[in-house]
């Protein structure tokens, strides 16, 4: 349909409509949930970081990867959650045209670094495993920064690109988003012109961006499994599947919410689907992972009980 751009009026603020709907006492609670799991995660992804880069015995690329990813974490969730939790008190729910550009791109950036990082993680594991020996000079101080350098450029330029994408269109729908923060394909819904396209792109780059890093972890845990199914003891197996599973339980987290949203037709999605699910991958991802690898990870375990001045139980876990 063809639209009148010069009758458009330039939008310079968007209206996110998020809770706005529900009761003062449902905003209350989610205000209180919300920000229990915002503190939660950043303390427990802070935790991560400072051991991870402190404590001398978790000097492994694994640890070096996992503290990044906690970074990664950190930015993630604050790009979303401290704005939603302004707007569950306050009945301002306005941000501004470049506000909105802003969070967006972060929101892109970050998310397809982690994205990448996992399957570099999953590496990481493949070569620990199945190739022990070149372990330590496959996976040089070297080669893990340039692989985690490698994440952030990617994330950034895609962020740019995609950023494009949304905005590259005028807008004539109004200015009310239908979610907590400012989330790609409802803002191209708002805009006028060749919308379809602009969708059609982000599914296409959601694919390469999910589906490549998602065909490296794959391959690599199936390598992983026959390599540990044919030669390793027992007692092996077990803690091999145990490091192997946490990482496999935050991929899955982190995927299947992203996928949902960018990846099925907006006809299927509208404001009830589509808050659970961006708030799986706002929030609950970032707030689970520190959780996931700590809880089944002796070493960490240790680590963390070290860091808080604990030597006595430190020392009887790692027994």
């Amino acid at each position: 349909q063809m639209v009148d751009l010069r009758n458009v009026s330039t939008v310079t603020e968007f209206i996110l409509l998020g809770f706005e709907q529900s009761y003062p006492s449902t905003r209350t609670l989610l205000f209180t949930l919300f920000l229990a799991l915002y503190g939660l995660a950043m303390a427990m992804n802070g935790l991560i970081i400072f051991i991870t880069w402190t404590d001398p015995r978790l000097n492994s690329p694994m640890y070096f990867f996992l503290g990044h990813l906690s970074f990664l974490d950190i930015c993630f969730i604050t790009t979303t959650i401290p704005q939603m939790l302004l707007h569950l008190v306050v009945k301002n729910h306005t941000v501004s045209f470049v506000s909105c550009l802003i969070q967006m791109y972060l929101v892109f950036g970050v998310g397809v670094a982690e994205c990448i990082l996992l399957a570099f993680m999953a590496y990481d594991r493949y070569v620990a495993i199945c190739q022990p020996l070149s372990y330590a000079q496959i996976m040089s101080r070297q080669v893990c920064v340039r692989l985690v350098g490698t994440s952030w450029f990617f994330g950034m330029i895609n962020g740019i690109f995609l950023e494009y994408m949304s905005f590259r269109n005028p807008f004539c729908r109004g200015n009310h988003v239908e979610n907590f923060f400012c989330e790609a394909p409802i803002v191209i819904a708002l805009s006028c012109g060749d919308r379809l396209f602009s969708l059609k792109v982000i599914f296409a780059d959601t694919i390469v961006v999910l589906l490549s890093p998602m065909v490296l972890i794959v391959t690599s845990y199936a390598r992983i499994l026959t390599s540990i199914l044919g030669r390793a003891s027992s007692s092996g197996r077990g803690k091999t599947f145990s490091t192997c599973a946490s990482h496999l339980t935050v991929v899955v987290f982190l995927y299947t919410s992203a996928m949902f949203s960018y990846m099925n037709p907006r006809s299927t999605h509208g404001p009830d689907k589509d808050k659970p699910f961006s708030l799986l991958y706002t929030i609950i991802a970032p707030m689970c992972n520190p959780i996931i690898y700590s809880l089944r990870n002796k070493e960490m375990k240790g680590a963390m009980l070290r860091a808080l001045g604990r030597d006595s139980l430190a020392q009887a876990e790692s027994v």
